[in-house]
């Protein structure tokens, strides 16, 4: 007999070599039909894998994200089997399941091209597919099998991808059907769940990522155990489109991109910059309070200094390279980071362990190259400004500046309207299976770990812990948001740095006049200011904070005799700082009304000759008819002290 333990810490005794659908028969048999997948020890399996000694277990629903991936991941494999009986000789390079859904790398025979317009028939073809309810079964291969397999199936890149990263003991193929595939898992047990499936799009996509290798096409796709449940899905892309912020940034005029300037390079208009500036101005106030100073560093630094700090062993592939100066022979680099710099200021003068915490912000903006079909909008760009700042602190001073760094981040939640139950947090620690990819001692990261670990405990944070997500040098905190249409968004993050302050050999003189390493904490509770705004923007559908929005009064003379009028009343809305323009186009006012609508105006305020003798402005809020006539001072009045109660708490 073994033990299994499940989530509520409760214990059951089984035979050796039960299976996880079996556990599940044994609770109920309403939830033997809904879980997909099995978590055992930490590592998610198929429902009919045997277990074999005590296990910690935990059973998936389709709802849980282990269990979309094991649905999601076999999804991928239908897809392929389904392409395997529509094009013969298709090759097959990978097919994950991603966030939401899967995608498939293929490359058709003879220079052929899979259209939207094929979806429809490969939809099909998987379903008839699924209906079969053909089993998944795993199998453990050599490496000179599973290349004899697939070099007889003519499946080109399998067999690259065998010679190149598998070795023998570790290579596992998963068939249904007549289609075999090189995995890993997880997948469901068989493909009869599979309900309903919807292809999304197609692009191109190169062989291992490599720009000089072949040119495929990825096939992405979603699917679901329930009709319902797709078509739900469709209509929350549907708002998702809505709101698109690239979209809403286009109709509020707050950012553009140009060919001319490079993919993947923001340009903010002065609608945008206001807004953006306005955010650094709150979260400067916020910081202030928890004792930082502001610094100004170089966008670009010397390629020693990421040697230094490990970044450019780490991910200097995925920085632009370097830039050579001729007569000195030196080579520097767009800033992909800014601690490396922050380390240079701490170490600039002798320090003391009475000036710790030392805590230095920048609104840094930094330069990572980015695929171009990787790009997308204000969330995946070439150059971002990160609200970054680094602690410098003692190590008993680790879990209390860990704690603050938690309240700004909370607070900056809040103000948002990302309620507690929106938010989900993340202990990120390194893979204990895979040490090398991480610096530093042991004790060193076992002592960071427990530091946020106990954060956390004293917080009384729900945070669920995943491993290898850790950064290089350091374990962290992420926070992820859910907007109002429930897509997840990682935005703020902590990180724990042990290494950084030893590569870089920081001092400081303790009480005992010797001298101690400092431990450094890296935060940003935006994250990057582009992709904070982009998230805000969706999350909002670009009806924004009255505090934060670019324009929040436009005026609206019903003809051209009223533009004196109403250039008077902006005189006055200016002296009162309240932001407004007028719309003075020779158009209707329904038309204007309408048009300032779609710019996700606040507040309208007509005015004709009524308004102009009488000293008024009729009002109207966005979503709403007319509001009423007040004297335009009133109204300015009214605009300054909602924003005074949205902004007195930041």
């Amino acid at each position: 007999m073994i033990k299994i333990t499940f989530p509520d810490g409760s214990v059951r005794e089984y035979e050796a070599g039960v299976t996880g659908f079996q556990i599940a028969e044994s609770i109920s048999s309403r939830l033997a039909q809904d879980v997909v997948a099995c978590g055992v020890n930490g590592e998610t399996v198929e429902l009919n894998r045997p277990i074999n000694q005590d296990a910690k277990v935990v059973l998936y629903k389709f709802d849980d994200e282990e269990g979309k991936h094991a649905f999601w991941h076999t999804s991928a494999h239908l897809l392929a089997e389904a392409l395997q009986e529509l094009y013969p000789g298709i090759q097959f390079g990978f097919g994950p399941a991603v966030e939401n859904g899967f995608f498939y790398d293929v490359l058709l025979p003879n220079g052929e091209m899979i259209k939207e317009g094929d979806f429809k028939q490969i939809e099909d073809k998987m379903i008839e597919l699924a209906r079969k309810d053909e089993p998944v079964v795993r199998k453990e291969i050599s490496k000179a099998d599973s290349l004899k397999f697939f070099a007889a199936s003519g499946q080109t890149y399998k067999c690259e991808h065998i010679e190149q990263d598998l070795e023998d003991g570790s290579i596992t193929t998963y068939t249904q059907g007549n289609f075999t595939d090189l995995c890993k898992g997880p997948h469901i047990v068989s493909t009869g769940i599979i309900k309903a499936v919807k292809l999304m799009s197609v692009a191109g996509a190169f062989w291992r990522g490599d720009a000089t290798k072949d040119q495929m096409q990825r096939l992405y796709g979603v699917s679901f155990p329930k009709k319902k449940m797709l078509d739900e899905y469709l209509v929350v892309l549907e708002e998702a489109k809505k709101r698109d912020h690239r979209k809403i940034g286009k109709e509020m005029e707050l950012f553009m991109f140009s060919e001319r300037v490079g993919k993947g390079l923001p340009i903010w208009l002065p609608k945008g910059t206001d807004m953006r500036l306005r955010l650094q101005d709150m979260l400067r106030r916020i910081q202030k309070k928890y004792g930082y100073q502001e610094v100004i560093t170089p966008n670009i630094g010397g390629k020693n200094l990421y040697q230094t700090s490990g970044h450019w062993d780490h991910y200097g592939k995925d920085s632009f390279q370097p830039i050579q100066t001729p007569e000195e022979g030196e080579e520097y680099l767009l800033k992909p980071m800014n601690c490396p710099h922050h380390c240079e200021i701490y170490a600039n003068k002798p320090r003391s362990y009475r000036d710790l915490p030392f805590r230095c912000a920048e609104f840094g903006t930094v330069y990572r190259y980015e695929q171009s079909g990787e790009l997308h909008g204000l969330t995946r760009v070439r150059c971002f400004t990160q609200d970054d700042a680094h602690i410098f602190c003692r190590p008993d001073q680790v879990k209390d500046e860990f704690i603050k760094v938690m309240e700004i981040i909370q607070h900056v939640f809040k103000i948002f309207n990302f309620s507690d139950e929106s938010v989900e947090v993340q202990i990120s620690l390194r893979d204990p299976e895979d040490t090398e990819k991480y610096i530093g001692s042991d004790e060193d990261w076992a002592t960071a770990e427990q530091a946020i670990i106990d954060a956390c405990a004293e917080k009384g944070m729900k945070a669920k812990t995943e491993l290898g997500e850790a950064a290089f040098y350091g374990p962290k905190l992420d926070f992820m948001v859910k907007d109002a249409i429930g897509r997840r968004w990682q935005l703020g993050t902590i990180q724990v740095d042990y290494q950084l302050p030893q590569r870089f050999q920081l001092e400081y003189i303790g009480e005992d006049n010797a001298k101690h390493r400092p431990v450094m904490i890296h935060r940003a509770p935006f994250g990057s200011m582009e992709r904070f705004c982009a998230v805000l923007i969706e999350h909002t559908a670009g009806h924004f904070p009255l505090w934060l929005t670019p324009d929040q009064v436009a005026i609206l003379p019903v003809s051209e005799k009223f533009v004196e009028y109403a250039q008077q009343v902006k005189e006055y809305f200016d002296s009162q700082e309240v932001r407004s323009y007028i719309d003075d186009r020779n158009e209707k006012i329904g038309r204007k009304i309408r048009d300032n609508e779609m710019k996700h105006i606040p507040y309208m305020i007509i005015v004709g000759e009524k308004e102009q003798a009488e000293g008024t402005v009729s009002y109207r809020q966005q979503g709403g008819g007319e509001q009423g006539t007040v004297k335009f001072e009133d109204f300015a009045k009214k605009i300054c002290e909602e924003v005074r109660q949205m902004t007195e708490n930041s």
